[in-house]
């Protein structure tokens, strides 16, 4: 048996709302509108992932997702040029990534990070 694919669902009143989030912030395109629901995607091909975690790290909370970017301090600059909050600044952290957390608009803590 081979998983081919983990789509992260959002429950939310407002798909738009979250929709120009993800699409301004990481540049993935909607692939999908059917009003209710909202698919978007890159071009990347990635590897299937599932982490089970007690923690963030460093003291922070298990986020609700991890993206993982290649220039996190762009994707940085455009989460404070775009007015986001950001709940955990820009870290290079001792396991080899550099990340920030930052909520959508639904409430969902994001760690977007690159490594280093």
């Amino acid at each position: 048996m081979t998983v081919k694919r983990i789509v992260f669902d959002i429950a939310t009143s407002s798909v738009d709302e979250v929709r120009e989030f993800y699409a301004e912030l990481f540049d993935l395109e909607t692939i999908m509108d059917q009003g209710w629901i909202a698919t978007m995607a890159s071009d990347a091909t990635a590897r299937v992932q599932v982490s089970i975690a007690s923690e963030g790290g460093s003291g922070t909370p298990v986020p609700d997702a991890s993206i993982e970017v290649d220039d996190v301090d762009e994707v940085y600059r455009r989460a404070k040029e775009l007015g986001h909050k950001i709940e955990y600044e820009l870290t290079n952290e001792p396991w080899g990534v550099r990340r920030f957390y930052v909520n959508d608009p639904a409430g969902k803590l994001l760690n977007v990070l690159s490594h280093l």
